[in-house]
């Protein structure tokens, strides 16, 4: 994106991004955070349709004339109403997590600061294996593609997120059970 004479300056967009200057026009630099913030809300809004759209033909199958019971063993409309019920929750859900996530403000952050909300994470075993975390308010679990690595979003709240929560560059935490237990460093925070 390019801003030149005449182009509107934008302080919430200053706050979220790089600027570099050259030959009197501004180039904003998306910065690798800046995109897996943007694919969580893209998700986030698809799955909200979906659940949304979901939820309304459940309930309008619950509803429908054909599915009003015959007897009192019946319960095609009492299941189609239950469907629809946890279709609206998850779609409740979903609302507020892209709520959450629209009025996330990103933070940057030094090898020295600890690690807290909006931080993402590369996590380094000693076999070479690397994993990368963005911790978020909502929705962990949820898994991107960015440029062919996989992002995992945790919240402080998971396990891993109350073990990354407050330690920096250079730590360690522990990832797995049993057998499959391995030692992972924090190797970069951003």
């Amino acid at each position: 994106m390019t801003f030149g004479p005449g182009s509107v300056y934008y302080p919430a967009l200053a706050r979220r991004a790089d600027y570099s200057h050259s030959q009197g026009r501004c180039t904003i630099a998306t910065t690798r955070k800046q995109r897996i913030h943007r694919l969580i809300i893209s998700r986030l809004a698809a799955d909200l349709a979906l659940f949304s759209a979901a939820a309304k033909a459940a309930h309008e199958a619950a509803i429908h004339e054909e599915n009003i019971p015959d007897n009192k063993y019946d319960t095609l409309s009492l299941e189609a109403s239950y469907l629809a019920q946890g279709q609206a929750n998850r779609a409740q859900e979903i609302k507020s997590a892209l709520h959450a996530y629209r009025n996330l403000a990103l933070q940057q952050f030094s090898e020295e600061d600890a690690i807290r909300l909006t931080a993402l994470v590369t996590l380094e075993a000693n076999d070479g294996e690397t994993r990368t975390v963005f911790i978020g308010p909502a929705e962990g679990g949820m898994k991107l593609d960015l440029e062919g690595s996989e992002v995992l979003v945790i919240t402080p709240n998971s396990p891993l997120g109350r073990d990354l929560i407050g330690k920096s560059v250079g730590e360690t935490v522990e990832l797995g059970k049993g057998r499959d237990l391995k030692e992972f460093e924090v190797t970069e925070v951003s």
